[in-house]
């Protein structure tokens, strides 16, 4: 059976649903089912009620009424995850009213990306019929821009969006060299890079100094409150006090080896419990430093150029699997806003320069899930989880796969979008022109 042939019968299969986001029971029988984290099912059933997984396995009971969608020949993959974006923050790059990644200040940690999230972004639905179910959007800019959030791409409110509560303070790692990519964090300019730098890392220890001394004093307070005057209220130093605590993670961004380094550094000298590293486009230069630290990190775009012009030209292709080789826990960040769609396509390039399939694919579903402590819940199928899966007429790392159903937090999503939309518009551009009207001439 061939890909159109496949492609019809998936499109019959699906063509009957609502065009709108449903929840039920249904049953997806006779597919090829990826679990990642146990293996794949041959011939199997996954069963979806409301927002979960009930069943998934050979023998399978289907319960009554539910909607069975029979896909033999197809394939059933856990939901994607982008361990990096900024889809639903901007519209129009070019366009600052489109535009809600960067507050005014440097130091801005209390402001929440999931706040700012457009449910109706254009982007969303051009992304998920690629098979990307959740995204972790982040703010940038400054020092501490914001709050990053994990969401599901299906939704009409942000919180309705919100993937398991997961969030991550992001901070702007100050850069050494400005010939590079410039200086993060307060530093850059027409400025000494050295001096620079050196005045970029002195206010990220200020801050770090401030955060630790507010939230001794507040759980001195909250300990034993009588007496004692309340804390005066910071909101930015209230937004850092989970992190210093360890209970949500430090994304540090970081790209070059000289930052990534400096970061470690840093990272050691301050006893962080929880810190995830994000970028890291010469992460393979430091692999065994990064492994040895225990650090994971979020490794991306995929498809890019080399960082330097004397490296090779699969340097950025090869990076994440020298990270995984290296004992790193990677997940895949495509740190795109419209092209988050070329995930699973950052992830074919990655596991043909060397991570192999298999860790491609968990570096897109369990790993990250994983990392954001919301792997009870997503990153593979499994009986309990979230049912957000897709269904494929093939690998979904292969330009000719299509995915002909998706299912995220349970909600059959219709597979439709704005390039959809306009492939069949202008498929047949001769349909409904005017035909050449006779014009008789003026009598004289």
């Amino acid at each position: 059976m061939n890909i159109l042939t496949l492609t019809l019968l998936a499109l019959v299969m699906f063509v009957q649903q609502d065009a709108r986001p449903q929840q039920g029971t249904y049953a997806i029988t006779n597919a090829r089912i990826e679990t990642v984290a146990n293996g794949t099912i041959e011939r199997g059933t996954v069963v979806i009620q409301g927002d979960r997984i009930t069943a998934v396995g050979e023998n399978v009971s289907i319960p009554e009424g539910a909607t069975v969608i029979d896909a033999s020949g197809m394939h059933v993959y856990p939901g994607m995850i982008d361990s990096g974006t900024q889809l639903g923050l901007v519209e129009v790059g070019s366009v600052d009213e489109t535009n809600d990644t960067n507050e005014v200040g440097d130091i801005t940690p209390h402001m929440d990306a999931l706040t700012a999230v457009n449910p109706n972004s254009v982007a969303i639905p051009v992304t998920r019929t690629n098979g990307v179910t959740t995204v972790i959007t982040e703010p940038s800019g400054g020092l501490f821009p914001g709050t990053a959030a994990a969401i599901n791409l299906v939704g009409y409110t942000p919180e309705q969006m919100d993937a398991g509560g997961a969030r991550l303070m992001v901070l702007e790692f100050p850069r050494k060299r400005s010939r590079f990519f410039g200086f993060g964090g307060g530093g850059g300019g027409d400025q000494d890079p050295e001096k620079a730098w050196k005045d970029a890392m002195a206010k990220l220890n200020e801050i770090w100094d401030r955060a630790e001394d507010y939230d001794r004093i507040s759980s001195a307070w909250e300990a034993e409150p009588a007496g004692k005057d309340r804390p005066v209220y910071s909101p930015e130093m209230a937004a850092l006090r989970p992190v210093v605590q360890g209970d949500i993670p430090l994304m540090i961004k970081a790209d070059a080896e000289a930052d990534i380094s400096a970061a470690l550094d840093w990272i050691a000298e301050r006893e962080l419990p929880n810190v995830i590293l994000s970028g890291v486009a010469e992460g393979w230069r430091v692999a065994e430093r990064i492994a040895e630290a225990g650090i994971p990190a979020f490794v991306g775009p995929v498809l890019a150029t080399p960082s330097r012009g004397s490296d090779r030209y699969d340097r950025a292709y090869a990076n994440a699997a020298l990270l995984h080789d290296a004992g790193v826990m990677v997940a895949l960040r495509s740190g795109e806003v419209e092209n988050v769609r070329n995930l699973p396509f950052n992830a074919g390039f990655a596991a043909a320069y060397g991570m192999g399939r298999e860790a491609a694919l968990e570096a897109v579903t369990l790993a990250p899930a994983t990392m954001l402590g919301i792997a009870d819940d997503y990153g593979s199928i499994e009986v309990g989880k979230k049912a957000n899966l897709f269904v494929s007429t093939g690998d979904p790392f292969e330009l000719q796969s299509e995915i002909v159903g998706l299912f995220i937090d349970g909600f059959n999503v219709p597979i439709d979008s704005r390039h959809i939309q306009l492939y069949e518009e202008f498929l047949n551009r001769d349909q409904g022109r005017r035909l050449p009207v006779d014009v008789a001439p003026a009598d004289n």
